[in-house]
């Protein structure tokens, strides 16, 4: 009786185990830090995040694009008016995620149409920086799926890459985009690990925001399909040819097999997705919509606009499609290199199939957006974060090579601890001296006499290099400062409000803009109630005056003797750089002169 009891509860626990495996992949067997260890070191990596994130956010100049969107949010904000338009500018969610802050402020302060309602560059910036670092966060959620250290070193270096950091402190749809992917991919998982209806539900409301926040949505959806699509294939040769069969390896089959079941059979499965699909619809109307006060020409808006922007790729920021490499050569060689280096080894020695579906990702959407010829810097950041993935995978890769040298736990963090600092260093400031030198033939030849500053070896240097110090730099080695508006706008701010405050009229100062040029000034002029941009030369008799430097003589013609140059000591000359190529004139009234 004994034996009959037991060999029926073995049967039948195996056949539990038949029906909810453990799902792929395993918890990693080598435990390489105390739970206590990883916390502190994931919170200190998004302390360091935050930090670069946050800081002195006022310090960089708005970029002509921030200046458009924070025109759109001042509108949406102070009017509650914001209809998308498809042929210039990308989808709505920056702007409702921005207005939320300055809403209830209104809410609670009244509602003066002029009122500030934290209507501020350190307001606004601060959604996508905190996209960011959600963004980060997402990263540690993925631990079970790529392992200890490729998680947090794939955080780290995404902490401190100089572009991950640049464009996170840019108030454009850049950032949400990524975070939005990420999300995606990381709900996906955990429904396949835990069909919970719940982590389909926030695929889809991140499918749809993703959807809303531009329209390279598209490409990026299709490369992850791809990607999957690839990795299951690897993944049926690995089974077929009995390559391994390790329980939560690479070619284990028990996780798919079962899948439809743990989600609680397919008529459930159905329903849910079913159910994520009117999520999905739902959420992306509403943005579209305008919350139905733009419907249904909202809804037909973001659906032109695939037509739009294929014709806009192939016209506008035209380079070549070796480009991208080049950019990150630049500024974000560690990524590449350690991003490419995983790429192989998961190829070679494949172990868990998410970390071949990051490399897939990765380089398959540096593959997509290098045959478009529509560049710019910030499209780089879509490959930004999967490059950080796989680099984890590397730093992974190598700490347990060294295991099989029976090297020390201590010794491997020692080794690990040089490589990282080796890779966010030395490397950085070496590779893109190469790389800006290796572009240009004239360049190459004097390669041996190139001198590296010093400061290039301290570990995050480039990253503080470009967020503080050199963020309107536009030489080869700042890619990311691509025709970024000049530190010395910020100047003529500044004199525009001590001529309002000579004026006594504050806010109600008018100001004439005759220069074609003149975006992010609305910006910065936005509690300006008079203000004229007509882009060519008219009559005005305002206290101000803002022209082009190549329309001086026309405005002397224009305006005789009522008006005088504005000089200050830093700008002897009185030409205040807007943009490369762009200097402005600041004019105001004699009698308002100091």
């Amino acid at each position: 009786m004994s034996t009959g009891s037991t060999k029926s509860r073995n049967n039948k626990s195996r056949a539990n185990s038949a029906k909810t495996p453990a799902p792929e992949p395993a918890a990693p067997t080598d435990v390489v830090m105390s739970e206590r260890a990883r916390v502190i070191a994931s919170g200190a990596i998004l302390l360091i995040a935050i930090i670069l994130r946050l800081y002195d956010l006022s310090r960089v100049p708005f970029h002509h694009d921030e200046g458009v969107n924070g025109n759109f949010l001042v509108r949406l904000v102070r009017d509650g008016y914001y209809h998308y338009d498809p042929g210039n500018y990308h989808g709505p969610t920056i702007y409702y995620f921005a207005a939320v802050f300055p809403w209830l402020l209104k809410i609670l302060f009244g509602s003066n149409a002029q009122a500030n309602y934290g209507l501020t560059s350190v307001a606004v910036r601060c959604v996508p920086a905190l996209f960011g670092v959600a963004t980060i966060g997402l990263i540690f959620a993925l631990r079970r799926n790529l392992g200890t250290i490729a998680t947090l070193g794939a955080a780290l270096l995404l902490a401190v890459s100089p572009g991950a950091v640049y464009l996170s402190r840019y108030f454009i749809h850049e950032t949400l985009f990524v975070f939005f992917t990420l999300g995606i991919v990381v709900a996906l998982i955990k429904y396949f690990e835990n069909p919970q209806l719940v982590y389909l539900i926030l695929a889809a409301v991140s499918t749809a925001l993703l959807f809303a926040t531009k329209e390279t949505a598209m490409i990026s959806v299709a490369v992850l399909l791809i990607a999957l699509g690839v990795t299951q294939a690897f993944r049926a040769f690995w089974q077929y040819t009995g390559a391994t069969r390790r329980k939560g390896s690479f070619g284990s089959r028990q996780d798919h097999r079962t899948f439809v079941e743990r989600a609680g059979g397919s008529p459930k499965l159905v329903v849910n997705i079913f159910i994520a699909l009117m999520i999905f619809l739902a959420v992306y109307v509403l943005f579209y919509s305008s919350f139905f006060t733009n419907y249904p020409q909202g809804i037909y808006d973001s659906l032109k606009t695939f037509q739009i922007w294929t014709k806009t790729g192939q016209e506008a920021h035209k380079h070549p499609p070796a480009t991208y490499v080049w950019w990150l050569l630049r500024q974000e060689s560690p990524l590449l290199i350690l991003g490419a280096i995983g790429a192989v080894v998961v190829v070679l020695k494949p172990a868990k199939s998410f970390a071949l579906f990051s490399g897939l990702w990765a380089f398959g959407l540096m593959a997509a957006y290098s045959l478009i010829a529509y560049k710019t810097p910030w499209l780089s950041l879509s490959f930004i974060i999967p490059l950080a993935l796989i680099s984890g995978v590397t730093l992974e890769w190598f700490y347990q090579g060294l295991a099989k040298w029976e090297i020390s736990q201590r010794q491997r963090w020692y080794a690990l601890a040089g490589v990282l600092l080796i890779a966010i260093g030395p490397l950085p400031g070496l590779v893109r001296t190469f790389a800006a030198a290796a572009s240009d033939l004239e360049s190459l030849k004097g390669l041996a006499a190139t001198k590296i500053h010093p400061k290039t070896f301290i570990p995050g240097y480039q990253t503080i290099d470009l967020n503080f110090i050199n963020y309107d730099n536009d030489n080869q080695y700042y890619v990311y400062v691509y025709a970024h508006t000049r530190r010395e706008t910020l100047k003529l701010v500044d004199e525009i409000n001590q001529v309002a405050q000579r004026a006594h009229q504050g806010g109600d100062t008018g100001i004439t803009i005759v220069s074609p040029d003149y975006w992010p000034l609305p910006w910065y002029l936005r509690d300006y109630k008079r203000v004229g941009y007509h882009g060519r030369m008219t009559p005005s008799t305002e206290p101000i005056i803002i022209a082009r430097q190549d329309q001086a003589a026309e405005v002397e013609a224009t305006f005789g003797e009522r008006y005088q140059k504005v000089q200050s000591g830093f700008n002897p000359a009185g030409t205040f750089p807007l943009r490369p190529g762009v200097d402005l004139l600041l004019y105001t009234r004699r009698e308002l002169m100091p």
